[in-house]
Order: C-alpha cells, then sequence, then structure tokens
C-alpha cells in the first residue's frame, strides 16, 4: 500500500472510529486495515491512535497527522481535476429531507448527473443533525433555525409556511380569524426527531414573533403523515407552502390566518469545517444553490 492509500485509510479509520467500519467502507479485510496502521506508525515512529476493546481514536500526534492528510488529499484530487479539463468524479454522500429532496433536487438531478457523469450519488434521507465526519457525509441540507455545530452554513433561501386545516375539521370547530378564536381548536403535532418536542404554531403579530401549542390527540414525525392527519380532519398544521400545493388547489386543505405568516423557514446547505471541499462537493454546492432558487422563485 503506498503512502497515498495509506493516508486515505487512516483518515477513514479516524472518521468511523472503528477498523472494522473503516475496512468495510473501503472494501477491504479488516487485516489489511489493521497491518496497514501498524506499518504507518512503523515508519513515521509515532502512535497515532488509540485502541480499545470498543473504540478508536486519534492521539494528539494522530489527530495533526489527520488534518495534515485532509489537506494533503484535497489538494491531490484538485490536482488532478485540473489536468486535461477532467470533470470531478467519485462518490459523492448527501443528507437531506425526504419531501425537499423529491421537489427541489430530485426533479433537476439528471441535470447535474448530465453535466457530471462520473459522479456517483449517494442519498441518505433524515431531519436528524448527523455527524458528517464520523458517517461520511458530504455535505447535509436541512431546513429550520441551526443550532451552533462545527459545521459551515450556507443559506440556500426561506420557504414560506402556511397554516391550513381540511373543510370538515372547519366545519366541526369553526373558522378562526384571529389568534384568539384558535382556543378550543385542536392541531396535529409535529413532534422534532432532534428534541422529541412537539413544534408550536408560530404566528408574526406586528413584527414579533408569538407562538401557540393547541391540544393534539395525533403527532407525527414525518410532513408526509403531517398533511394526511390534517386531510383526515384531525387538527391544525402549519407547512411549508410547496409541500401543499396540490392540497390547496384542490380543496383538501383551506388556508388559514393569512394575516399572522409564519416566519419563513431557512434552508441551508452544511459541511465539515475541517475539511477541504473537493471538487465533486463544490460543483454539488454550487449546482444545488441555484436549482434551489430557481423552484423556489
Amino acid at each position: 500500500m503506498d503512502r497515498i492509500d495509506a493516508m486515505r485509510l487512516f483518515t477513514r479509520v479516524v472518521e468511523q472510529s472503528s477498523f472494522t467500519q473503516a475496512a468495510q467502507d473501503l472494501g477491504l479485510p479488516r487485516s489489511t486495515v489493521t497491518d496497514a496502521i501498524k506499518q504507518l506508525e512503523a515508519r513515521l515512529q509515532v502512535r497515532l491512535l488509540q485502541r480499545t476493546t470498543r473504540h478508536v481514536s486519534p492521539t494528539l500526534d494522530g489527530e495533526a497527522y489527520y488534518q495534515r492528510c485532509l489537506t494533503i488529499l484535497a489538494d491531490i484530487e484538485d490536482a488532478e481535476m485540473a489536468f486535461a479539463g477532467a470533470k470531478p468524479r467519485g462518490l459523492l454522500r448527501i443528507d437531506v429531507h425526504g419531501t425537499l429532496a423529491r421537489h427541489f433536487l430530485l426533479p433537476e438531478l439528471p441535470d447535474f448527473l448530465a453535466q457530471y457523469p462520473d459522479i456517483e450519488l449517494f442519498m441518505s434521507e433524515g431531519d436528524r443533525l448527523v455527524d458528517p465526519v464520523r458517517e461520511g457525509i458530504d455535505c447535509v441540507v436541512r431546513v429550520g433555525r441551526l443550532k451552533d455545530s462545527d459545521m459551515v452554513a450556507r443559506r440556500l433561501g426561506e420557504l414560506d409556511e402556511v397554516t391550513c386545516a381540511a373543510p370538515d375539521y372547519l366545519q366541526r370547530f369553526g373558522t378562526p380569524h384571529s389568534l384568539d378564536e384558535l382556543d378550543g381548536h385542536r392541531m396535529v403535532g409535529f413532534r422534532s426527531s432532534a428534541s422529541g418536542t412537539i413544534m408550536p404554531l408560530e404566528f408574526n403579530v406586528a413584527g414579533q414573533s408569538h407562538q401557540v401549542t393547541l391540544p393534539c390527540t395525533v403527532s407525527v414525525s414525518a410532513a408526509e403523515s403531517l398533511v394526511a392527519a390534517a386531510q383526515m380532519g384531525l387538527g391544525i398544521i402549519q407547512v411549508p407552502r410547496y409541500h401543499l400545493r396540490d392540497s390547496l388547489d384542490n380543496g383538501s386543505l383551506l388556508p388559514l390566518l393569512p394575516q399572522f405568516p409564519s416566519t419563513p423557514m431557512p434552508v441551508s446547505l452544511l459541511y465539515p469545517r475541517n475539511r477541504q471541499l473537493s471538487p465533486r462537493v463544490r460543483v454539488f454546492i454550487d449546482w444545488f444553490s441555484k436549482a434551489f432558487a430557481a423552484r423556489n422563485g
């Protein structure tokens, strides 16, 4: 194994905190991985990793070497891409909300793959904030206000939200025309998988955010189920407008309290701060920023 391959292997072991997982990711026998790390440490004459029965972590020297490896590997990929008009290639791993992906990303994806046919895309779906370094994710797309993290965030835009309910629900509970008239109403709860709490309805009143939590007999953790429950007359919901266009057009859901709009939800793309971006990640970020803006216009 040459030095560059050894660097790639070492960075994967650090990111996965596991010889076994790194071996699986790279399609190598575990013995090959452990032997390569031993040879690397022998050549450098320094201990790079602390090993226990359940966990592998870098030593101080190992962390310093890991950061240098990231820079060197990124520089090598940049240099190779710069010659003969070579286009970015290789596996690109992204994580994105499923509904967001199906509306903004997948319809435009053929164009991206036509421009960069040597990129292989793997897309995982979720709403938890993944650990990109540990899980091998290149970038993450998230909706909502971001908590502090070590990742770099690039704002893509904002999503307008709509408060709505089914006609059957409004016939039973009445149509509220002010926030005070929400008393006695119910909502379908959206439970955050990150915090485990039910998200309140939010309204903008004279420039100030006003949150309302109504009783709910049903709570869900997926946007599709939230909309389906509202269409069944189970309560009021508040979701991004793009997700409701068909429902609003066919009248299965009716907008409420338009004079008190919810604060638009930011959409951000995040990537690890401690990595130099590879060419394939850079072109994806630039492409998706434009694709999102075009479909959100």
